[in-house]
């Protein structure tokens, strides 16, 4: 049986937000303990050229958003004003990420492989088939970004590890 577009992405995007969510609740937990205020934990870079914590959870949460709907041929949804400063906000904004993508079947990215998704990066068009979308550009950067939000929260001293990144299987 081959791997259709939807087990490929929905159930993937789901399980590491899930794992993301967790990381957020092991670090909000951490600055508790250690009296730390949320928003300075959200406001972490790894180095300063990158963004915080909050962007990187944000931009997780918008690619498997925009991916899923894109691979739907559905409208994309408008961009939230990115105001979660806490880590409790962001794990509500990954569960509202969550709640949408349960709202799509897999007939509906059926066929999704062939379909051409253009975007416009920096004012520069890409046309990419759904497949390469998916494999080369979505999960690639919904990854960058679930990773470095593991990265923040490691190197701020919250106790987190491998398995706590990949989460229940």
């Amino acid at each position: 049986m081959a791997l259709g577009m939807y087990a490929a992405s929905v159930p993937v995007y789901q399980r590491q937000l899930g794992a993301v969510s967790k990381l957020l609740e092991k670090g909000a937990a951490w600055a508790a303990a250690k009296k730390v205020d949320e928003a300075v934990l959200g406001a972490t870079r790894l180095i300063p050229d990158m963004l915080p914590l909050t962007r990187q959870v944000q931009i997780a949460c918008r690619f498997a958003e925009e991916s899923t709907a894109r691979l739907a041929g559905a409208e994309v949804p408008k961009a939230p004003e990115n105001a979660e400063k806490t880590l409790g906000e962001l794990r509500g904004r990954i569960d509202a990420v969550l709640a949408y993508l349960k709202g799509f079947k897999p007939g509906q990215l059926a066929g999704s492989e062939d379909r051409q998704i253009v975007l416009s990066i920096a004012g520069n068009e890409m046309k990419l088939t759904g497949q390469q979308y998916l494999l080369n550009f979505a999960m690639v950067n919904f990854y960058f970004h679930c990773t470095t939000t593991h990265a923040i929260l490691r190197q701020s001293g919250v106790e987190i590890g491998k398995r706590d990144f990949i989460g229940s299987l």
